[in-house]
């Protein structure tokens, strides 16, 4: 009696083999780990195999798995041909991009622009959150590509820029020049540690003066002068200005923009919307790059 392999397995059991384990290929495949570690044991059940070795702390293929690998491989890269020639335009679906809030503006609306265009029928839905927040969303694989604001990179990233931080307050204001001096940022800000131990190296005195989880709160009490912030050089948010200081504050760090990308992608758009990312920050360093 004739035996039939269940595709939706053996592309569980392939993300599984990409990503390294169970974790990250639920996040490919927008799956439950228990949906995923189900599909995997009725394929070793019907086989009567075992297709991954479980012992150590991340998920090796046995030597099964290794042989079925290929014919899983090509089984459905045959299987997605026909769907793509026969139902459906290969160039549609959704694309996950994760971004800092600080550095939406002002490459990310361009790119998106000419993606739209390229890309008619592909959805790419925006995420604006905390670095800290995109990299455990992105190791989850519940992003396909993310930019980062860190003071390094990891071996799967690539540096977009590399930019200054600078002090920014209302326009016109004072707040910079009282003591102690009054901070205003978001609870998971990546630069805000960074700031508060240049400010004690200086010897200045400050206070956390507002806390939120809401940007646009950070925003509203620094442009009432109520407190100072701190951006990547050209990223100023409307209402607020950049401080001259004249070194009453203390020099800061700076910062990379990093991009990542997932891997395995799920369609060659993603590489795309990457590829436009990285041109545009190339043609923007070059716009802004000192004389």
């Amino acid at each position: 009696m004739a035996r039939n392999l269940d595709l939706t397995a053996l592309r569980s059991f392939v993300a599984v083999s990409d990503a390294g384990g169970v974790t990250r290929a639920s996040g490919f495949l927008n799956l439950t780990q228990s949906a995923v570690s189900m599909q995997i044991k009725r394929l070793e059940e019907m086989l009567d195999v075992a297709l991954l070795d479980r012992s150590g702390r991340k998920v090796a293929l046995t030597a099964a798995g290794e042989q079925l690998l290929g014919y899983a491989r090509k089984m459905l890269a045959l299987n997605d041909e026909v769907m793509d020639r026969l139902t459906r335009d290969p160039h549609e679906g959704e694309v996950v991009l994760g971004v800092p809030h600080d550095i939406v503006y002002p490459v990310i609306p361009q790119v998106l622009q000419h993606f739209a265009r390229a890309f008619p029928r592909m959805k790419v839905s925006l995420i604006s959150s905390f670095t800290r927040v995109l990299k455990a969303q992105f190791g989850r694989g519940e992003c396909d590509i993310i930019l980062t604001t860190e003071d390094g990179v990891d071996p799967a990233g690539v540096t977009l820029a590399e930019l200054p931080l600078v002090w920014v307050g209302a326009p016109g204001g004072v707040a910079w020049k009282g003591r102690p001096l009054k901070l205003a940022y978001e609870h998971n800000c990546i630069f805000r540690q960074g700031v508060q131990t240049a400010l004690d190296q200086a010897g200045i005195p400050w206070q956390m003066a507002v806390e939120s989880d809401s940007t646009r709160t950070i925003e509203a009490s620094v442009s009432a002068d109520l407190a100072v912030h701190t951006v990547l050089a050209g990223s100023e948010p409307p209402y607020v200005e950049k401080i001259n200081h004249g070194g009453a504050l203390p020099e800061l760090k700076r910062m990379l923009v990093n991009l990542y990308v997932a891997d395995p992608v799920h369609s060659p758009a993603v590489l795309e919307l990457a590829a436009m990312i990285r041109r545009a920050y190339a043609a923007h360093n070059a716009a802004v790059k000192p004389a």
